[in-house]
């Protein structure tokens, strides 16, 4: 078994549960499409795209990382793990209550005139080692 066939990595997305499905759906797009377009070119084999092909060669490309879906019950916990990976180094977006409803500029400037306190995290995708990401989310139950 060669390195490239050794998953290393991991996604994981942790949503507020008090959130509509619709809201934290819309949420969990944003993060991740985010999330994804930072990682360095020269990292971008971490995500591990594999190209699975079907018996009449069709493409379906998709990450052979996991992507974990977890609950978080309020605001403070997702607040909390961004803290944690600040500290750790890992690869993280947010998405908070200000990040809705009219223009991207609207957004920007109702983020801005927002203190971090009063922020109410809607969710959060981290991405890293097994090792470093399990380490933050083990505590959290699965989303359902």
């Amino acid at each position: 078994m060669s390195n490239q066939d050794v998953t290393t990595h991991k996604f994981v997305a942790i949503l507020n549960k008090k959130i509509t499905v619709g809201k934290v759906m819309n949420v969990l797009a944003h993060i991740t499409v985010s999330l994804v377009a930072q990682i360095p070119l020269g990292q971008v084999e971490t995500v591990g795209i594999v190209d699975y092909r079907d018996r009449d060669n069709n493409s379906h490309k998709a990450s052979k990382n996991s992507f974990v879906i977890l609950a978080a019950d309020n605001s403070n916990q997702i607040r909390n793990i961004k803290r944690a990976a600040q500290e750790k180094g890992i690869m993280f977006v947010d998405f908070t209550d200000t990040m809705q409803e009219g223009t991207y500029l609207d957004q920007l400037a109702r983020t801005k005139e927002t203190h971090e306190l009063l922020l109410e995290y809607y969710g959060i995708v981290l991405f890293g080692t097994i090792e470093q990401v399990s380490e933050l989310t083990r505590k959290f139950s699965l989303w359902h």
